[in-house]
């Protein structure tokens, strides 16, 4: 397989997968494409090798961003804007992670948290909602206890616990 074979196979995996994480394909594979470049890239060149449209690369590059994902690079003498990306996977993984956590996890906790002191538990139909509730809640904060856990861990200490759940 020659390279831009691969490239090309690489951007368009990382796009479908993803959509299975709830993030855009589009946005993945404008960072999938960062990721893989040697150099900052701007808008334009994006926009060629992707083949997506001025608005598309724009809103994704701003998501991107957002996400602590890529960042604006300056050059010497351009005007234009160029985009790198992070290519510390390990530093990207932690990054997801603190994002997702944001987004999708410390939501869930505040809402079963404001349901559990909102509801009075005095009919049977209220104990069955708030026991739902409460495991749910239980749940959502062993999920938060672990992306705590990967944010702030090292490479080295996942690894290593990863290894020792399988050696059980």
């Amino acid at each position: 397989m020659e390279l831009q074979e691969a490239k090309d196979k690489f951007i368009h995996t990382w796009g479908t997968l993803a959509t299975q994480w709830g993030i855009n394909r589009t946005m993945a594979q404008i960072h999938a494409l960062l990721l893989l470049s040697p150099k900052a890239m701007n808008a334009d060149e994006i926009m060629n090798d992707l083949q997506i449209s001025r608005g598309n690369v724009n809103m994704n590059l701003r998501d991107l961003m957002d996400w602590g994902l890529i960042y604006k690079q300056l050059l010497a003498g351009e005007r234009k804007e160029y985009f790198a990306a992070e290519k510390d996977i390990w530093k990207v993984a932690r990054q997801i992670a603190k994002e997702r956590r944001r987004r999708e996890i410390e939501p869930i906790i505040e809402a079963m948290e404001d349901l559990k002191t909102s509801v009075k538990p005095d009919s049977v139909e209220k104990k069955e909602f708030l026991k739902i509730v409460e495991d749910i809640s239980k749940v959502t904060t062993i999920a938060d206890s672990t992306m705590t856990s990967i944010i702030k861990s090292e490479e080295n200490w996942l690894i290593n616990n990863l290894l020792n759940v399988f050696k059980k």
